[in-house]
């Protein structure tokens, strides 16, 4: 089993706000994933305030390659709005679906994602 952590959890995670333990469980274990989405969510701002040692942690973990298969992200949203769910972004959306094609368990903090996993085999950690 490995564990795709959102962006979410990272920051509250950075801050040491909430769940630390549980992170860091993961990274100890061994089961922490990410992809370039969430990177791309997390480099920036780490960038600028010149974390070059936390970039090259989060760059050294396991990464799982995004493809996105456009019908199932448009099939995703539609069973959402047909579901009352809305504002899931597109984002979202293919983060969900690179967790469910390389049978990760998601760690979020987002809503949209407990909201998702109720009409699609979305599993959360």
């Amino acid at each position: 089993m490995s564990v795709l952590i959102d962006s979410s959890v990272w920051i509250e995670y950075f801050r040491g706000a909430r769940d630390t333990d549980a992170v860091d469980f993961l990274i100890d274990e061994g089961l922490v994933a990410t992809n370039d989405l969430i990177l791309a969510e997390l480099v920036p701002a780490l960038r600028v305030r010149r974390q070059r040692r936390l970039i090259g942690l989060l760059n050294a973990l396991r990464t799982y390659p995004i493809t996105v298969d456009w019908d199932d992200v448009i099939r995703m949203q539609v069973v959402c709005l047909r579901n009352g769910t809305s504002g899931v972004g597109i984002p979202d959306l293919i983060i969900a679906q690179n967790a469910m094609q390389h049978e990760l368990d998601l760690f979020t903090y987002d809503r949209h994602f407990e909201l998702l996993s109720r009409h699609v085999p979305l599993s959360l950690y």
